[in-house]
């Protein structure tokens, strides 16, 4: 099977306030693999929600060309069929949810689509329950936790049944409790659904099982890899202003002290164990 997402060379320019031309993206070239989980990181003004945006053809490029599942983002005829394959979700869960019922909500992408009633029965009830919100399908969205509300946005998504979901930053307006709901619903979407994921995040937290973690700075890729590869890097993901996982950070400083502990240490688990091995 080929990549589901190619995206070749791409600039992405744009007026600012003074009428300036600026280059929120530039000369980026990055692929996605079928059943990928990959994490996109980097500072406010990176680029990072820009190149998520170029994933499902809501922007197009100034230059070079993007590629979902065979399909140029620049083909209008085949707009619908991009969107399809690469489904997105946003920041905040408010601005997708356009029913009075969940399941409505849910419904709304397949009708859409024309999908037969009795298909998209099923679909909603298959899309609520991967994740994990089939006792709220009656509920009204707006009565909803944050957590809850961007699973439901999630389950539209599902419905859809895309090869590929992009989310850009979509626990950014959550409290702890809301985030973990939607991180573990991605990583079953992934694991268990076989979705191909690219997560667009600032938590650093939210990349450590990634398959790989690409660095964004001034709309360019500077670090990509598997994240024991990419935090290993903390000074320089600092000299970024990036923060590096916890576990990482604490590592990092272990070592400093004289402490014989690998850089790539990423979860309390692994750390646990290296410092349980010290003699």
């Amino acid at each position: 099977m080929g990549k589901i997402i190619e995206a070749h060379n791409i600039q992405f320019q744009y007026k600012n306030n003074e009428d300036e031309t600026m280059l929120a993206l530039n000369d980026v070239t990055v692929s996605v693999e079928p059943g990928e989980f990959i994490v996109v990181i980097g500072h406010n003004g990176s680029g990072k929600s820009t190149l998520a945006k170029h994933m499902n053809a809501l922007l197009l490029p100034s230059e070079g060309d993007v590629f979902v599942k065979g399909l140029n983002t620049k083909d209008e005829e085949h707009i619908w069929d991009i969107r399809q394959t690469a489904g997105m979700v946003f920041q905040n869960p408010d601005n997708q949810l356009v029913a009075t019922i969940v399941e409505e909500d849910i419904a709304f992408g397949p009708e859409n689509l024309g999908i037969p009633p009795v298909e998209i029965v099923k679909r909603v009830e298959e899309a609520l329950s991967i994740v994990d919100m089939m006792e709220y399908r009656g509920k009204a969205p707006h009565l909803l936790s944050g957590g809850q509300k961007q699973r439901i946005a999630i389950a539209g998504v599902i419905a859809m049944r895309p090869d590929c979901i992009i989310f850009d930053e979509p626990t950014a307006m959550l409290d702890p409790s809301g985030r973990r709901e939607v991180i573990k619903t991605i990583h079953k979407l992934n694991k268990e659904e076989n979705i191909t994921i690219v997560h667009i995040t600032h938590f650093m937290e939210e990349a450590v099982h990634a398959d790989r973690v690409i660095v964004m700075e001034a709309g360019q890729i500077v670090l990509e890899g598997k994240p024991k590869e990419v935090f290993s890097k903390v000074e320089e993901l600092k000299a970024l202003g990036l923060d590096v996982p916890q576990m990482t950070d604490l590592a990092n400083e272990l070592i400093k002290e004289g402490i014989d502990l690998p850089q790539d240490i990423l979860t309390v688990d692994e750390m646990v164990m290296r410092l349980c091995q010290l003699k």
